[in-house]
């Protein structure tokens, strides 16, 4: 099996590490361990006791009952028993594709977005069709292209709903037109959901919508863990978990004991997490289109409520020679647009804590301030 060098983490693997002011990143501030625990009310005490007490064994190989029902809960037509715990949404996606793709099968994947989704089933042999997101067209794809793209034997429609690093999302009805083509050939639609929009934009899930619907979703974007490593896939079908199980036996045992009960606080306290993201979000978006607007240099597409954007900067020189050089002299990381085939932009996480938001958009209109002589 070949597979493509993974642009974005090779871009965050060699540098993020060095960097100083990290406006790069894709998840919302993260929170602290102190932070999480201290959501129950006593300090942590009585998690922390209940770890002490906890054997660490493999625990619940697919996620405890109680995670499981918490999950279930964030959709309406997904019973706890299809809610399988993965490895982050990177796992889940995995799993996905690992258990429904084989070699010659026809995929259609939106394009660009997050490498693992196109790059995956080429590697297993698939065809990989891709479905364009138009920046002419506030970074959504055109439905007619997807009905050109669609076979007979079209086996699944891989999507990221909101999108890495466009943040444009795909509303209902644009989801149930998808699911109308898909299900005329009885294809699988698989969809990344990590970015769940919190500006209030309408969200609804593709494992509401469809039965061949698969959600992947993590505690790690919107929930500001992304160091749980907990994520899962949402199906109402039960055959289609349980070809998941069959094949998570050879990726994943357990998510770990320790994981999945903090995984299981985060869940029980989403309200008071989402609504510390919403006022993050918020008041970082209004900072950071006040930047755009007076720099000239840069250009958005504002991202729906998400944590993550696409800018796009007139410079003389590529996103990656500008990244670099950004980097080695400012200490500022962003990764450039090229990692995501998005040339001539960068990703700019702008929900990282604000004062590092605010220090690294000073430091980079200063630095572009060098192509105006």
């Amino acid at each position: 099996m070949k597979i493509a060098g993974f642009g974005v983490e090779a871009w965050l693997n060699e540098y993020e590490t060095t960097a100083t002011t990290d406006i790069s990143q894709s998840s919302i501030a993260a929170l602290t361990l102190g932070q999480v625990t201290a959501l129950a009310g006593d300090d942590g005490q009585q998690f922390y006791q209940h770890l002490n007490d906890m054997k660490l064994n493999y625990g619940w190989i697919e996620g405890s009952p109680e995670f499981k029902q918490l999950v279930s809960d964030l959709y309406t037509k997904v019973p706890a028993e299809n809610i399988l715990q993965t490895n982050g949404a990177t796992g889940a996606n995995h799993l996905a594709i690992y258990s429904l793709v084989e070699p010659g099968d026809h995929v259609i994947a939106l394009y660009p977005t997050y490498q693992q989704l196109y790059d995956i089933p080429k590697s297993l042999g698939a065809t990989v069709d891709y479905w364009h997101l138009k920046e002419d067209r506030q970074w959504l794809p055109d439905i007619d292209e997807l009905k050109q793209l669609l076979r007979p034997d079209t086996k699944m429609i891989l999507l990221n709903n909101a999108a890495n690093p466009t943040g444009c999302l795909l509303d209902e009805a644009f989801l149930k037109q998808v699911v109308a083509l898909a299900r005329s050939v009885g294809a699988y639609v698989v969809v990344d959901e990590v970015y769940e929009p919190l500006d209030g934009t309408p969200f609804v899930s593709i494992a509401d919508l469809y039965d061949k619907g698969i959600a992947t979703n993590s505690l790690s974007k919107t929930y500001s863990a992304p160091g749980v490593r907990i994520g899962w896939t949402a199906t109402q079908s039960t055959a289609i978990a349980d070809t998941f199980r069959k094949y998570r036996d050879y990726t994943m045992i357990c998510g770990g004991v320790f994981n999945d009960q903090l995984a299981v606080l985060i869940l029980k306290h989403r309200d008071e997490i989402l609504a510390r993201n919403r006022e993050i979000v918020a008041k970082n978006a209004k900072i950071y289109l006040d930047w755009v607007a007076q720099e000239p240099r840069a250009s958005l597409i504002a991202p729906q409520g998400i944590s993550v954007s696409c800018l796009k900067l007139e410079i003389p020189v590529d996103d990656e020679t500008f990244c670099k050089q950004l980097l080695a002299e400012t200490g500022v990381l962003l990764v450039p647009g090229s990692r995501f085939d998005i040339p001539g932009h960068v990703r700019l996480g702008y929900c990282t804590q604000t004062t590092t938001l605010q220090r690294g958009l000073r430091l980079l209109g200063e630095f572009l301030r060098r192509y105006d002589a």
